[in-house]
């Protein structure tokens, strides 16, 4: 569904909210350690972030990442995923087609606009915040160590 950078690119955005409520910066070691994300692409991802207005880069052996918490209750999904994968989640056809449309629709074509429509809600009404409180309280996970895991 999402990309894998973008994928990740949600990851940081949580973790670094999270951290950001507690008035830390993150480092990009940090980030990519505690999403399990190569860091390389760790850091070309926090590029695209930073350029689209998501995150805050500051340089220096203080530096780091972070967002300001009066901005993480009005960054939506949405916002994270446009800047990473575009619009690409709301084009497309769900079996890889070139050409479907309403007018010369694929088989699934009618279903799939229906889910299509659930991610579109979804993206447009959550917000950053929202994804840090099961984060905050143990409830939700960026990564599941071996010893974590639950039935």
């Amino acid at each position: 569904m999402f990309s894998k950078a973008c994928e990740y690119g949600i990851r940081a955005c949580i973790y670094i909210a999270t951290q950001s409520l507690s008035d830390k910066r993150v480092s990009l070691k940090e980030i990519a350690k505690e999403i399990d994300s190569p860091e390389p692409f760790t850091a070309k991802i926090l590029q695209e972030l930073v350029k689209n207005k998501i995150v805050d880069s500051v340089k220096g052996p203080s530096g780091g990442f972070m967002i300001s918490p009066s901005n993480i209750s009005t960054i939506m999904l949405r916002d994270i995923v446009f800047s990473i994968d575009g619009d690409s989640i709301y084009k497309g056809c769900g079996l890889g087609m070139k050409e479907c449309s309403e007018i010369c629709p694929c088989p699934i074509h009618n279903q799939f606009k229906i889910i299509k429509n659930g991610i579109k809600e979804m993206l447009d009404t959550t917000n950053l915040h929202q994804l840090t409180y099961g984060l905050q309280n143990g409830m939700t996970f960026l990564k599941i160590e071996k010893n974590e895991f639950r039935d």
